[in-house]
């Protein structure tokens, strides 16, 4: 199980590396002027790509945590609220990278309606996020 838990955090760092980066493309496609044709076209391909690659890294890092999950018996009785809140935390997540593909396809779109100030504190919340996730699994505080 030590295998299973260490490449669990290894694919959810990567993921989340992912996330990190990905809104900070979007705050330099915000700031993108509109003359930069070749500029906001090489963001959106960074943009593409990355998002690709955290959407084929989240797959694995979601699949060993369901192992782990089973692997460690973890239930739904008293003393397991943590992990309630850590698969809320999860699902949060998943939204938040479904939200990061929606706001790609505006981009590519030319629809996008946010500023860069926007994406700033958009950015911020996989840090929040992810430190939430963290405090639950090792402190088990409920």
């Amino acid at each position: 199980m030590l295998w299973i838990k260490s490449l669990h955090i290894v694919f959810v760092a990567s993921w989340f590396a992912g996330l990190f980066y990905l809104p900070r493309i979007f705050v330099n496609l915000a700031m993108v002027p509109a003359q930069s044709v070749a500029e906001r076209e090489r963001l959106l391909l960074m943009a593409r790509k990355l998002l690709r690659f955290s959407t084929l890294i989240a797959v694995p890092a979601l699949g060993l945590g369901v192992w782990l999950w089973a692997g460690y018996g973890i239930g739904w009785g008293p003393g397991y609220g943590w992990m309630h809140a850590k698969l809320f935390v999860v699902v949060l997540a998943l939204a938040y990278h479904l939200s990061c593909g929606v706001l790609l396809r505006k981009f590519v779109a030319n629809c996008n309606t946010h500023s860069h100030v926007w994406y700033r504190w958009y950015n911020e919340a996989p840090v929040l996020l992810l430190l939430l996730a963290v405090l639950l699994v090792v402190l088990k505080p409920f």
